[in-house]
């Protein structure tokens, strides 16, 4: 699109922002580009596309330094709550390496058929469990 990002699946946008009317998610940004615009950049650009989180955030690490596993490990460790409950939406199958506790929360998406309304389902469900997995 014009500011140089792509455009996103309509069918994805709609499932995404379903979990987000749902469960009043917060979007935690972990793509490797996350560093390349600011938090304000990043609302205008995901709002343009129809995604509109109530809150976005993003993994303040650098991403040619480190996977994106570690990413998100690090991220859990230092930055994630107690029992506040999150999802992993992404298609790095990396991420089957991550630890148990915090692969249980992974939504994996295939690269050839995007986030699903099938996969929207499973991150809601996961957003909603009553017992938080520590």
């Amino acid at each position: 699109m014009d500011d140089g990002f792509p455009v996103f699946n309509a069918g994805a946008v709609k499932a995404l922002q379903r979990i987000l009317a749902v469960t009043n998610a917060s979007v935690i940004l972990t793509t490797s580009r996350k560093l390349s615009y600011t938090i304000a950049e990043w609302r205008t650009m995901l709002k343009y596309r129809g995604v509109i989180p109530t809150k976005v955030q993003r993994l303040t690490t650098d991403s040619l330094k480190k996977t994106r596993a570690e990413e998100i490990t690090e991220w859990y460790q230092d930055q994630h709550r107690p029992n506040q409950p999150f999802v992993i939406i992404d298609d790095d199958k990396m991420l089957n390496g991550l630890p148990e506790y915090i692969k249980s929360n992974l939504v994996l998406t295939s690269p050839s058929m995007g986030f699903t309304d099938d996969l929207a389902n499973e991150a809601i469900a996961i957003l909603k469990m009553p017992a938080y997995k520590a």
